[in-house]
């Protein structure tokens, strides 16, 4: 190794200045932290989109009742109109 590709003129092993793993074997490493920090981001995006999920979902059955409460109102009202007026 010539001294200028040193970054230190010292002598001494080279693992001083360098990191243990070259990026040969740090590759699969890599790899796998850019996978889990994907894997991550898309965790909080379907968390996220079930949230929105669930939100429409209860409004959607606030809905629902209120229809159905609407619509035993009327059957109601048309049944006691029809009793108390021939």
């Amino acid at each position: 190794m010539e001294d200028k590709d040193r970054p230190h003129k010292g002598g001494g092993s080279r693992y001083l200045y360098e990191p243990f793993q070259s990026g040969v074997e740090a590759a699969p490493l890599l790899k796998l932290e850019a996978l889990e920090r994907v894997q991550a981001e898309r965790w909080t995006a379907l968390d996220y989109r079930l949230g929105q999920i669930e939100t429409r979902l209860e409004r959607l059955d606030r809905r629902v009742w209120l229809t159905i409460f609407g619509v035993a109102a009327a059957v109601l009202k048309e049944t006691v109109t029809g009793v108390f007026l021939p």
